[in-house]
């Protein structure tokens, strides 16, 4: 499912436009974003947790030449699902 089609299901969903139901679902995604460059976590009951991840600079290869090769310290945001998602799938 891409944007246009989640936000076409959420205008049906709240009966509302699809521009508003957009309006809506970039407020969401942008306080979540907000929130995750603030280094906070963001916990929606039931379904996960998004948080930023900080990884060290460190030495690795490259699987060409074998070469060593200095690798950034780095940031990326983790998803971990709640238990009741993993429910859903687990059965």
């Amino acid at each position: 499912m891409n944007k246009k089609q989640l936000i076409a299901k959420l205008s049906v969903s709240l009966n509302q436009s699809k521009a508003d139901a957009e309006r809506t679902f970039d407020t969401i995604t942008n306080t979540i974003l907000d929130a995750l460059k603030g280094d906070d976590s963001v916990k929606i009951a039931g379904f996960g947790t998004y948080k930023v991840a900080k990884r060290k600079a460190r030495i690795g290869r490259n699987p060409r030449t074998g070469e060593q090769i200095q690798i950034g310290a780095s940031q990326k945001v983790k998803f971990l699902p709640a238990k009741a998602l993993k429910e859903v799938f687990n059965k």
